[in-house]
């Protein structure tokens, strides 16, 4: 009876395992969302310095990561993070990257601030199209024809969701370009991170500390250059507490997205990863409509169902082909050891 109940067990353990991280991680990327959208946009906030929000997140980070370094000094049987440490040399080195970084985290916010949350998905949807050109262009990797097809739903979709907002009289074009400038260099983005990774030692902690250091000097110059100093010096709200726990709250979250969505990838795989934020991003944009209060038409929701059924087809077909390609290499080994035995 014993031996019956400990697999069931250990199976229900590793399913409320799986349910709970994948909760979280619904559950700080939704919230990421909306805290970013009412520091944005919100009528009780009328702050108009995106970047220097934007900046207020990385310093966040920043201090989070030598909290965590030094709480895995002191508990390092509970908290694993590496030693806070800056060299000048790898800064240099992610410096690229973080170009790109600043570019994603500067266009996402612009994007949300002029476009609805209901909106927000669709308009940065483009990026698996941008990760297809990219791959191509900057390391040379083709693309098989089922997943280009998978591409164009994705960009009809696109298409169809900018047709449904105009029509709706809601289009911002300006956040619908700063959508597709996000989508852009969340590809680049992730092209890049696989090239610098090597520099601090393929630890995700450590380039996550690198690239806001270097982000938070990077946007300093862009705070002072594009005008947001009078902005801040003049907004109302600067020294209360419910605006900087507001604050706070969306600096911790844009944290902790990157702990949970490794985590997410850990406690099952990439595509279960894939799967579980296209349907998130299903869930917000219901989430979105419905806390707003807009209402939308046939023709726009199903405009969303394309983008949502192209990228879900991109990633079974990406990981089908993977399959084979694995089994193709498996075949290979063994014709090769067979082949050298002997006669």
């Amino acid at each position: 009876m014993v031996e019956e109940t400990m697999p069931s067990e250990s199976l229900f353990s590793r399913s409320i395992k799986i349910a709970s991280v994948v909760t979280a991680y619904w559950i700080v990327s939704i919230s990421l969302v909306f805290l970013n959208k009412y520091l944005l946009s919100s009528d009780d906030v009328k702050l108009n310095a995106p970047l220097f929000i934007t900046w207020s997140q990385c310093i966040v980070t920043i201090v989070l990561c030598w909290i965590c370094s030094h709480l895995a000094k002191l508990i390092p049987s509970l908290v694993s993070f590496p030693e806070f440490s800056i060299d000048i040399k790898v800064s240099r080195e992610v410096l690229p990257l973080s170009i790109v970084f600043v570019l994603m985290m500067s266009s996402n916010n612009l994007c949300l601030k002029y476009v609805d949350v209901s909106f927000y998905y669709i308009g940065r949807s483009l990026t698996t199209v941008f990760n297809v050109i990219c791959t191509y262009l900057i390391l040379g990797q083709s693309t098989s024809c089922k997943a280009l097809t998978c591409c164009a739903v994705i960009i009809a979709g696109f298409l169809m969701g900018v047709d449904q907002e105009k029509v709706a009289g809601s289009i911002s074009y300006l956040g619908v370009f700063f959508g597709v400038a996000a989508s852009l260099c969340v590809a680049l983005n992730a092209i890049l991170t696989k090239k610098v990774l090597p520099a601090v030692d393929h630890n995700v902690w450590r380039l996550t500390l690198y690239n806001n250091i270097n982000a938070a000097v990077i946007f300093l110059p862009l705070i002072i250059l594009t005008g947001e100093i009078p902005a801040i010096y003049h907004f109302k709200n600067i020294g209360s507490p419910v605006f900087w726990g507001v604050m706070l709250a969306a600096g911790v979250a844009g944290f902790a997205i990157g702990y949970v969505t490794g985590l997410q990838i850990q406690v099952t795989s990439p595509l279960t990863h894939n799967i579980s934020g296209t349907a998130k991003a299903c869930a917000q944009t219901v989430i979105g409509s419905i806390y707003f209060q807009e209402m939308r038409s046939a023709m726009w929701w199903f405009s969303n169902m394309v983008v949502l059924a192209g990228s879900f087809l991109y990633t079974l077909v990406k990981r089908w082909e993977m399959q084979q390609a694995d089994k193709a290499r498996s075949g290979t080994a063994v014709n090769g050891e067979k082949s050298i035995l002997p006669k």
